[in-house]
């Protein structure tokens, strides 16, 4: 594999071509973190009382519905967000996935996961005592995507 970087402060913007002749998992590997790398860099507008904060999107554990408002936690904090969980499931990256009617989960910030006997579960996060639950019906693409991220 050749890798070739071409600089020039003509270009407008970075553009990264992968050239293959085919498509194999080493290229979808290189794909996926290129993805996330700008992922990492993009943010979010939240609020917090009258305030309103541009919050990285890997600082977000999960979002939820509470009262019919959405809200985004981090480690430490809430903030209200102004989408709906549909728009914000088209919003996000692919390391955020839907886990409930209620909830939407960074599954990169996953620590633990506690399967209970009803074939739903709880996920923890390092550093916060926040948790939230996986519904039965989307606990398989829970895990599928949770084993994804892991490899």
């Amino acid at each position: 594999m050749k890798v070739v970087l071409e600089m020039n402060e003509g270009f407008e913007e970075d553009l990264v071509i992968i050239k293959c002749r085919q498509f194999n998992e080493d290229i979808q590997r290189i794909q996926k973190l290129i993805i996330e790398l700008e992922a990492k860099k993009k943010e979010l507008v939240v609020y917090n009382e009258e305030t309103e904060y541009y919050l990285a999107l890997n600082k977000i554990l999960f979002f939820e519905t509470d009262s019919g408002e959405i809200v985004a936690h981090t480690t430490a904090d809430t903030y209200m967000v102004k989408y709906k969980l549909y728009e914000l499931e088209r919003l996000l990256p692919d390391n955020f996935i839907r886990i409930s009617k209620s909830a939407i989960l960074n599954v990169a910030l996953v620590y633990a996961v506690n399967r209970g006997l009803t074939s739903s579960g709880s996920v923890a996060f390092l550093d916060s005592h926040k948790q939230v639950f996986v519904s039965r019906s989307y606990y398989k693409s829970f895990r599928y995507k949770l084993d994804e991220k892991r490899l």
